[in-house]
């Protein structure tokens, strides 16, 4: 099993979501975040005061999927997020070495 964690811009969230459930992929946890990578944020202007704002809103999807549809959930995030601009987001792989359900105790992928 391996964790999925994609972090997009909010306005490309439905359309990623919408991609993960043609995948066979419906537990997923989504939190509202705010970041920054390379962009390092921007300026805006209120009231003619200049100030900068570092922390940009994403949107961060968490799901744990089996290995065999580990590649095509990337691709589907990479196709529906990527707009080729910086800022587009960051998808964190990691390994899960175990799953349990709590209501009836299953294991593993029959957890997912």
């Amino acid at each position: 099993m391996t964790k999925i964690e994609a972090i997009i811009q909010p306005a490309q969230f439905e359309g990623v979501k919408d991609a993960l459930i043609e995948q066979g992929i419906t537990g997923m946890t989504v939190s509202e975040v705010r970041g920054h990578g390379r962009q390092k944020g921007h300026t805006e202007s209120y009231r003619g005061r200049e100030y900068s704002v570092d922390l940009l809103p994403k949107v961060k999807i968490e799901t744990v999927v089996d290995d065999g549809i580990v590649k095509a959930a990337v691709e589907a995030i990479l196709e529906v997020a990527s707009t080729g601009k910086i800022g587009d987001g960051k998808i964190f792989l990691y390994k899960v070495e175990e799953a349990v359900r709590i209501r009836n105790q299953e294991r593993g992928a029959a957890a997912l």
